[in-house]
This record gives C-alpha cells, sequence and structure tokens, in this order.
C-alpha cells in the first residue's frame, strides 16, 4: 500500500446515467483503499448531494457485486447547479450563486479532493469549482461520446451495442414486409452513436448532425436500392440531425435545466416524409433511454476501470483541475476545461465516417 496525504475523496455522478457508472465507482474505491489507504465517500444524485450536505460512506464491502450493474448506486441529476440554484423570492423566481455552501459542505466533511464523473456539462461545473480552489478530477462518461479531449467515453460502447442489437432484429421484420425502418437513436448534436450503430448494424442510410441531409437525395437512393439490390431499407437518425436549410427537432425544453433544450421527433418526421417521397410503407422506432440501460458491456468495463484507477492516482499525484482521457489506446491526464462545456463531432475525415461511405451507406448530402 501506496502512502499519501490524501485522506478522503468525494466521487459523485452527474449528468445523465450510463452503464459503466459503477464500474468506475468502483475502480476509484478499491483503488483508494488498496493501493493508498485513502477513505471514499460517495455524493448521492450529484451536484444536488454538494447542495444538500449529503455523503454516504463507500467501501470494499458496499461496492462490492456492482460493476456489472448498470446506472449508478449514487443516483444522478442532470438539472443541478450550484452556480445557479432557482428560488423564488417576492413571488419571482431567480438564480443563485451557492458554490461557497458546497465548498463548505466538502470541508466540514473533511474532503481532500474530489473525483467528478460526468460529461461536458458536469466537467464544466468541476472546472469552475476547481478554479474556486476545490481538487478535483474528471473522469468522461456519456453514451454520446461528444466530450471534447476523448476518443471514448464511459457508457458509450454499451449504448451502440444496444443500439446494433435493435437493428438486428429490425432487419428480420423490415425484410419480411419490406418496409422501410426508421431507427431514432440519441446523441444530441453529435452522430457518434447513430455511426457507430449504422456500421455496426448494417444500416443503408446514416442521418447524423454533422451532415445536413436533403431527403429527396435519401428516398431517390432507396428506391434505387430497392429496385436493384433489396426490397427492404434501414435508415438510422441521429436525434439531432437536421435537413439542409432547417434545424433541429425539438420535443421539449426545460428551463431550469444547464442544458435546456431536449431533442427528439426526427424518426417520426423523417418515417412521415419518406412514406410520401417513396411510396412504401415506413415505420418508425425510437430506441432513446433504452441506450442508457443494462450492464456495460466489456469494453466500458474495462474503461471505467482504467479510468477510475488513473483518476486516484492523479489525485495522490495532485495532478487537479483535469480530466482522464483515452486517447491512442492510453489513459492520459489532459486539462479539465478541454472537456468543459466543450464537444467533439464527427469530421468530415474521420475513418468510421468515411468506411461507411465506402460500404456505400448514404448520409443524404
Amino acid at each position: 500500500m501506496s502512502k499519501s496525504t490524501i485522506r478522503k475523496i468525494a466521487i459523485l455522478t452527474g449528468g445523465g446515467d450510463c452503464p459503466g457508472l459503477n464500474a468506475a465507482i468502483r475502480s476509484v474505491v478499491q483503488t483508494a483503499i488498496l493501493e493508498y489507504g485513502i477513505q471514499v465517500v460517495g455524493v448521492p444524485d450529484g451536484f444536488k448531494g454538494l447542495l444538500e450536505n449529503k455523503f454516504v460512506p463507500l467501501d470494499l464491502m458496499n461496492t462490492t457485486g456492482i460493476f456489472a450493474k448498470g446506472g449508478t448506486i449514487l443516483g444522478s441529476s442532470n438539472v443541478d447547479t450550484p452556480f445557479s440554484v432557482p428560488v423564488v423570492k417576492g413571488g419571482e423566481k431567480t438564480y443563485e450563486d451557492r458554490s461557497d455552501e458546497v465548498i463548505e459542505h466538502l470541508k466540514r466533511e473533511r474532503v481532500d479532493a474530489m473525483i467528478v464523473v460526468g460529461g461536458d456539462g458536469t466537467q464544466a461545473m468541476s472546472h469552475a469549482m476547481a478554479q474556486k480552489g476545490v481538487k478535483v478530477v474528471g473522469i468522461p462518461k456519456t453514451i454520446d461520446n461528444d466530450l471534447n479531449g476523448t476518443e471514448f467515453t464511459i457508457g458509450f460502447f454499451t449504448a451502440v451495442a444496444t443500439a446494433v442489437d435493435a437493428l438486428d432484429k429490425l432487419h428480420t421484420t423490415a425484410e419480411s414486409h419490406h418496409r422501410i425502418m426508421v431507427v431514432e437513436l440519441m446523441g444530441r448534436n453529435a452522430g457518434w452513436i447513430a455511426l457507430f450503430a449504422g456500421l455496426g448494424g448494417d444500416a443503408d442510410v446514416i442521418l447524423i448532425p454533422e451532415i445536413d441531409y436533403q431527403l429527396d437525395k435519401v428516398a431517390a437512393f432507396l428506391n434505387d436500392l430497392h429496385h436493384t439490390r433489396k426490397r427492404y431499407s434501414i435508415v438510422v437518425v441521429a436525434e439531432g440531425a437536421k435537413p439542409l436549410g432547417g434545424d433541429v427537432t425539438v420535443s421539449k425544453v426545460i428551463e431550469d435545466s444547464p442544458e435546456k433544450i431536449r431533442l427528439g421527433g426526427i424518426g417520426q418526421r423523417v418515417a412521415h416524409d419518406l412514406e410520401k417521397l417513396t411510396g412504401r410503407e415506413t415505420r418508425a422506432i425510437t430506441l432513446g433511454h433504452l441506450l442508457r440501460g443494462g450492464p456495460p458491456e466489456g469494453f466500458d468495463r474495462i474503461l471505467a476501470s482504467r479510468f477510475g484507477v488513473a483518476a486516484v492516482k492523479a489525485v495522490v499525484e495532485g495532478k487537479y483541475d483535469t480530466m482522464v482521457a483515452y486517447r491512442n489506446d492510453n489513459v492520459e491526464l489532459v486539462p479539465l476545461e478541454t472537456g468543459a462545456g466543450k464537444n467533439r463531432f464527427i469530421s468530415t475525415d474521420s475513418p468510421f465516417l468515411l468506411a461507411a461511405r465506402k460500404r456505400g451507406i448514404n448520409f443524404g448530402d
């Protein structure tokens, strides 16, 4: 066991849940206790728990058996931020910065450093806390895989595996009825899930936010495909995809959330219009939060393990205001501001995008 001046670490999971969070928690607890003799406490429900001064002890016993479990035993929140807390004064809603209270809660709990598992919004809050003197190390997670600074995030590959499994099943029903099946996938304003799932699930068309589509071109492609090669088609649509000259499809707006705009509905929209343009029966399905659920697949478990070990090591070595990141098969440290509120999108020269094009997959452009 290595010695460390750090006595207690707090860990929280913020933002949307995803498979692999519990594996990261388990990895942090095991590494901290077994390698460095450091105590670990968890913060329930993300930054909301910090605001409410809630901490729970984590040890080798109460984290046993969670490695393969989906979700997060700590709970999470994607609407709470200590820098903008809604309050009602004089009958009117206003917002207060209560981050100083959070810092006091950490001091009273004798927390020396924090490990925060989250996406771009959560890491933006983490970086802001670091700017106020809190010792923070970030771990990147999001099924969307859109966090800047890292090639892959916890949860992404399980979401892709879930989507591919669904596409495999849709191939058989689409073929039986000679239908066009449109499958809407999460991903916000990045098309990583759609691209990887479309590649792995043998889609004919992939519509992603990075490439504005023209539906008349998609319809012409599908009709040609129908007459020359196959009698059914699979179209994968990222929730943030939009037509050329158009805008994203919004399902709702949540005013008190750091991320107010919630996307959704593009699948039904595309299916409706494709049926008119092609004259063929077209059905739509939205996988939605199904992509967030279930146990993590192998790579996400391994990635969570490596991230957890690297995050504790960074804390012990005093490398704060950083985020662990996966780059070229290595886990490295990058400045936390690299992922703070910043996204990574699919480039036109992405090898995955180029592979899809060479296979004849249409992107509507």
